[in-house]
């Protein structure tokens, strides 16, 4: 059945849309499949996502149709479709009037996604109107907090040189406490890295006890403030509260120097959103394990990366990881900096939609992926600052002379970057960094030819 003539209205204007501030919009790109029109397929995924179905239905009145998400724009070429959802349109809290994104995602991409006349749609930029923007939490605390702990100024307080413990599993609690301890001696941040629980040969309790004695030890020797990421990742809120308050009871005075880490996409909008009103005061760290099931430029249904780190401000992430942006071993593009800005930035353009956030708290970007300190400049240039948490666990463990030399390398990394010295010219009267060349030998001779000679080796 076409139902163009009710889901799509082609005369609607973007900018219109916006100035009228009642609706969300979200571009796609969509594909129909053999046989079935683009603009008949549209209407039918508008109609899927809000108040229509395959046929007409008795139940429909006037005031239902006064709701309908409408298909405003087209261009089968570029296979761009855009559609405005009326935000009266999506589920509120009963308890207290808040957004959703369980609610969001159930209308952009629900059973639109599994239609028979779909070949595919992707979600690759959504508008949100200050009506709507102000009912969603946004972050509570962000990377300004971490640079207190550390001394620093609250605002551009620079690199935040972390590390992930590795190998990911099989360490029992003593051994995972030493690498955090030795990485610490060098380093900053410590993410405990997502697989990382309550498993039977490393007790939660246990492991994360004697993670809190490291860091005092430590802080106590150098001097320096610590700060540790700890998983709290659960099917059950209860649980992740019974684990978030441990951590908090366990690190004592040190409290402060602790994130949660909440594996936002396996565990859903529900763990990240528990987290964040039961820890407000706490950085709320999430990873996004598993996401390229959906995200990747190989998937052509769900939402991208930058959906997904979108909607991780609205709920109110601390601080999301966004990848390399292609400078590390991970899936990226040096464009994806877009996504960072977007987190950043109180206005930021996005593939298809300027937003403004009015205010609501930025959203860290957390890097991390077979990064080192040979790659560092490269992705600073490419980004434009080093406002960032940035986690090597091979770049720090795979360093020739250990974790703390590793850490100290990424730092050296960071201070020739930002006085514009050439990292092997830096590396010259750094030991860590000249050590780190000689540790990544491959990244050494892609991205600086000559070094051993400059360096005499």
């Amino acid at each position: 059945m076409d139902q163009s003539a009710r889901y799509v209205n082609l005369d609607l204007k973007e900018d219109a849309l916006i100035a009228g501030g009642q609706h969300v919009l979200c571009a796609y790109i969509m594909r129909p499949k053999a046989g079935y029109g683009f603009v008949e397929t549209a209407a039918h995924f508008a109609a899927e996502s809000s108040t229509g179905t395959n046929v007409e239905v008795c139940t429909t009145d006037d005031f239902t149709k006064g709701v309908d998400a409408l298909v405003y724009e087209v261009d089968e070429a570029s296979e761009l479709m855009k559609i405005a959802y009326p935000i009266d349109l999506f589920d509120r809290n009963i308890t207290d009037g808040k957004a959703m994104i369980a609610s969001f995602l159930t209308l952009t991409i629900g059973n639109n996604q599994g239609m028979g006349d779909v070949e595919y749609a992707k979600m690759h930029d959504f508008y949100v109107p200050p009506a709507y923007l102000s009912l969603f939490d946004g972050p509570s605390v962000n990377i300004g907090a971490l640079w207190k702990v550390l001394g620093r100024p609250e605002v551009n307080g620079g690199l935040v040189v972390g590390t992930i413990i590795k190998p990911k599993l099989g360490l029992r609690p003593q051994p995972f406490a030493a690498a955090c301890e030795a990485f610490w001696r060098g380093g900053d941040f410590i993410k405990n890295d997502e697989p990382q629980g309550n498993q039977p040969f490393a007790p939660f309790k246990e492991t994360i006890r004697l993670v809190a004695d490291a860091m005092a030890r430590v802080q106590d020797e150098t001097g320096q403030a610590k700060l540790f990421s700890a998983n709290i990742t659960a099917d059950d809120p209860f649980e992740i509260i019974a684990r978030g308050e441990y951590v908090l009871e366990t690190f004592g005075a040190n409290a402060g120097h602790v994130a949660l880490l909440v594996d936002g996409y396996v565990a859903g909008p529900t763990a990240v959103t528990t987290a964040r009103r039961r820890f407000p005061n706490t950085f709320l760290h999430y990873h996004r394990a598993g996401h390229g099931a959906v995200t990747s430029p190989q998937s052509k249904r769900g939402y991208t990366a930058f959906v997904l780190s979108k909607m991780a401000r609205l709920q109110g992430a601390s601080g999301i990881h966004t990848g390399t942006m292609g400078f590390g071993k991970m899936e990226g593009d040096p464009s994806d900096r877009a996504m960072a800005f977007m987190l950043e930035q109180d206005v930021a353009q996005g593939p298809y939609y300027k937003q403004a956030w009015d205010g609501m708290k930025a959203c860290t970007p957390i890097i991390s992926g077979g990064m080192n300190a040979i790659r560092l400049p490269g992705f600073f240039a490419n980004l434009g600052h080093a406002n960032v948490i940035q986690t090597s666990g091979g770049g720090c463990f795979g360093h020739l002379d250990g974790p703390a030399a590793g850490a100290r390398s990424l730092r050296q990394a960071w201070e020739a970057w930002s006085q514009g010295v050439d990292l092997v010219t830096y590396a010259k009267e750094h030991r860590e960094l000249a050590r780190a060349l000689e540790s990544f030998q491959a990244d050494a001779n892609a991205r600086y030819p000559g070094w051993q000679a400059a360096l005499g080796l």
